[in-house]
């Protein structure tokens, strides 16, 4: 409870221009940045780049938090829009999928097999429609309830459940 107040009151200070606690409140929270967007890019650099660009959004976003959802709710969605908007601009093009490619089956160890399964797996939840994509990252990847899942999209319950039960159909597909 200690915690909470105390970020609560870091992000009160924060949002009226105190940078020791904007310091504290993003070295605090940059590995849930940085985390959640590598989740969403699939590479590390792309990751980074994300990351220090919602810092810096972060710095004029704080004065809009209204404490309505949960901090980190709402961090998601600014770290959702930043991915969003660097895939708009067609930076990078995935390098973990790139180095697929290069990589015959018969070339990989039996530990290394599950975890390429596992990245093909991502990268095919990484090429879903935007809503599906968004859905099963925060469901399976961050191991959310749907009901969470559904204040950080601003959808329904029932609407987050329908993107997952889509997103699995399609997955069939293309994995």
């Amino acid at each position: 409870m200690d915690q909470v107040l105390a970020t609560e009151d870091t992000i009160a200070r924060a949002a009226k221009g105190d940078r020791a606690a904007f310091a504290a409140l993003v070295s605090h929270h940059y590995d849930f940045l940085y985390r959640t967007a590598y989740k969403w890019c699939g590479n590390r650099e792309d990751a980074e780049d994300v990351a220090q660009d919602v810092c810096i959004k972060l710095a004029t976003a704080i004065s809009g938090f209204d404490g309505r959802s949960a901090f980190t709710s709402w961090l998601y969605r600014i770290v959702l829009n930043a991915v969003r908007d660097r895939q708009r601009q067609g930076k990078r093009r995935s390098r973990q999928a790139e180095a697929l490619l290069h990589v015959s089956p018969g070339e990989m160890a039996p530990e290394q097999e599950s975890a390429t399964t596992q990245s093909q797996i991502w990268d095919a939840v990484r090429k879903l429609p935007e809503k599906q994509r968004d859905a099963v990252l925060l469901v399976y990847g961050e191991e959310m309830a749907h009901a969470e899942v559904a204040v950080i999209m601003g959808t329904k319950e029932s609407t987050v459940s329908w993107y997952v039960h889509e997103a699995k159909k399609a997955l069939k597909g293309l994995v």
